[in-house]
């Protein structure tokens, strides 16, 4: 059985070794056929620290690491550049 993958943006990175993906999926609906976008946010792992928040990333299903944590970063497709120091506005 294949792995479900997943991009997106990860939205926080205030967890250790844990960031939470923002997943986009846009569909018709059903009765009226307007696009309707609905976001869905997955926590996934990241061993190394190494994603930010505006990162966007690829996002690949694991077994069960914690009780919601089953998504693992696969990799890091483009990143933001610096992010804002803590506190500033």
């Amino acid at each position: 059985m294949a792995l479900k993958e997943r991009v997106g943006t990860v939205v926080s990175d205030k967890m250790d070794k844990t960031v939470v993906v923002a997943v986009e999926n846009r569909f018709p609906h059903p009765i009226y056929q307007k696009t309707v976008s609905r976001t869905t946010r997955y926590k996934a792992h990241d061993e190394g620290n190494a994603c930010r928040v505006g990162d966007r990333v690829r996002i690949t299903e694991t077994r069960p690491l914690s009780r919601t944590k089953r998504w693992m970063v696969a990799e890091v497709l483009s990143t933001t550049g610096a992010a804002p120091a803590p506190g500033s506005n």
